[in-house]
């Protein structure tokens, strides 16, 4: 899952990304609210963290403009506490809004429930055969037992099953599970795939030559 932070506060902006790559997400990051729309117009992302109070373009205003092309999840993690500033928020296009200071198990967690339900999945893990992906503890399991793959390859897996039953081109996942910083796409998806038939079976993640790969239904 790929990330959007909006946050002009360096430090925060720093914590919250590392924390969030932590738990295996691709994530960039813009310091304002210009860069942070362009950012948001130009890459499909799974969600963005949008602070209210930014330079250039503040939250509500970066929401609005949006929201009149995309339906990104959208979470606003800000400082003003008021309950008009929440309902400006909800009402203006935020799927969540989360006032500063806050708990970052939390955070993780109203995260993770924006990016389930904008899949469609309503529980917290996914089973396809006798493979289970908990998308809270961000753990594999297979016929009961946790199996031991990298954050990549939990990715990977995870993104496709949170759209199963479809195929997912390369270039979706490619966009999905890698940030703007990373430079070394060459065939890096085939070795993950390949080390994930290894641990989980041949079977889960299915090839359809010339259009991507899926898991099925």
């Amino acid at each position: 899952m790929r990330l959007l932070v909006i946050e002009d506060d360096p430090d925060l902006r720093r914590s919250l990304v590392a924390n969030l790559r932590e738990e295996t997400y691709a994530v960039d990051e813009a310091e304002d609210g210009g860069e942070g729309l362009f950012m948001a117009q130009e890459t499909d992302y799974d969600c963005i963290v949008l602070d209210g109070m930014l330079p250039v373009m503040d939250g509500w205003t970066l929401l609005a403009t949006l929201r009149q092309e995309k339906k990104t999840p959208v979470l606003m993690l800000t400082a003003r506490d008021g309950l008009d500033d929440r309902i400006r928020g909800l009402d203006g296009g935020a799927d969540d809004y989360l006032v500063k200071p806050f708990d970052l198990e939390e955070l993780l967690a109203r995260l993770r429930a924006l990016i389930r339900r904008s899949s469609g999945e309503t529980l917290r893990v996914i089973e396809i055969g006798d493979v289970a992906v908990d998308l809270a503890c961000k753990e594999i399991r297979r016929a009961g037992a946790v199996v031991a793959v990298t954050a990549r390859e939990y990715a990977l897996v995870e993104y496709l099953a949170l759209k199963h039953g479809r195929v997912v081109s390369r270039t979706e996942l490619y966009e999905h599970l890698f940030d703007a910083d990373e430079d070394t796409l060459s065939n890096l998806l085939d070795v993950h795939v390949s080390n994930i038939r290894k641990k989980l079976g041949s079977g889960l993640i299915v090839t359809r030559r010339g259009l991507g790969y899926m898991i099925l239904d």
